[in-house]
């Protein structure tokens, strides 16, 4: 695995691998557990043409744990206000000399592109690009249940709320369904493409039908930025339909994991004694993360 691209198409053995190496990061870096070097004296560079508070943190802190040198990217300041392309950008940050990129744009398809235009020795993991995948936010999220509830296979793993704008959906979709876990996506019917069945997955429209069966709740954000017109008719609506309070909670499995991406919207997809209750494991999503995307960084530094 030259680059992390998306998850779709990655075997259940490539993604257990992954989750597996997961594992032997957790931890590291913190209190007595020393930094590992295997990326010493590279140089890994977050380009970030997006907002981000976990992704960009969690990348930046993996691989300085792994010994690397991190430079970070933003629009806001660079040449890109200037009229200088995507590519350009980055391959005047190439040729500084540099060993991977992680990148985050609102273009789907934008680190595919980086790949094809960047050295064969560069790196490139997709740090989210528009509506299209979100791999480590998913292996993250795998990684949590995982690590929760012992398993994936068999579990029944609900992902509520903007599913037509999110890449983490996406991801989660693949990696899940090739894990051996049943998807169900639920959400308002203009948020839910209507080909999404052909991912593998079912389709419900009403979250009391279906929040019996759940294993897992991972609720997804109302991405208000990436609507273009109102595709329901008001939050509180939405609330009272999708949103997860301590009521709708009564209906659930007693030992239900809920999980959120993040950023949430308190009152909104979630309320804020659900979403720091018992059952919640969103701050261990966080965690879980650095580990991930240590893994990550570790495996392709190993590519040939």
């Amino acid at each position: 695995m030259r680059h992390l691209l998306g998850l779709e198409g990655l075997s259940a053995a490539g993604l257990t691998r992954l989750l597996d190496a997961a594992e032997t990061f957790a931890g590291v870096g913190v209190g007595d557990v020393p930094k590992r070097d295997v990326l010493k004296g590279k140089v890994v560079v977050n380009l970030f043409y997006e907002p981000s508070t976990r992704t960009r943190m969690s990348f930046g802190l993996a691989a300085r744990r792994l010994g690397a040198d991190v430079l970070d990217f933003s629009p806001s300041g660079s040449s890109t206000s200037k009229g200088e392309t995507f590519i350009d950008t980055a391959k005047n940050i190439e040729a500084m000399g540099i060993d991977m990129v992680v990148v985050r744009h609102s273009s789907p398809g934008a680190p595919h592109m980086l790949a094809k235009h960047l050295k064969p020795h560069v790196r490139v993991v997709n740090a989210g690009d528009g509506a299209h995948e979100h791999p480590t936010q998913a292996l993250l999220d795998i990684l949590t249940i995982r690590a929760k509830l012992g398993r994936l296979a068999g579990l029944t793993v609900g992902l509520v709320g903007d599913i037509a704008h999110s890449r983490v959906a996406r991801s989660n979709i693949h990696a899940l369904t090739a894990l051996g876990a049943k998807v169900i996506v639920c959400g308002p019917t203009t948020l839910v493409p209507a080909d999404v069945t052909r991912l593998g997955v079912e389709v419900a429209d009403k979250l009391d039908d279906v929040l019996p069966r759940c294993d897992v709740l991972n609720l997804l954000r109302v991405q208000f930025e990436r609507q273009r017109s109102g595709l329901f008719p008001s939050i509180r609506e939405y609330r009272l339909l999708f949103g997860v309070d301590g009521e709708r909670m009564k209906k659930a499995k007693p030992n239900v994991l809920l999980l959120a991406p993040g950023p949430i919207n308190r009152g909104v997809e979630v309320t804020p004694e659900v979403a720091d209750g018992p059952n919640s494991a969103i701050l261990d999503q966080v965690t879980n993360g650095l580990a991930v995307r240590m893994a990550v960084l570790s495996e392709l530094s190993k590519a040939a």
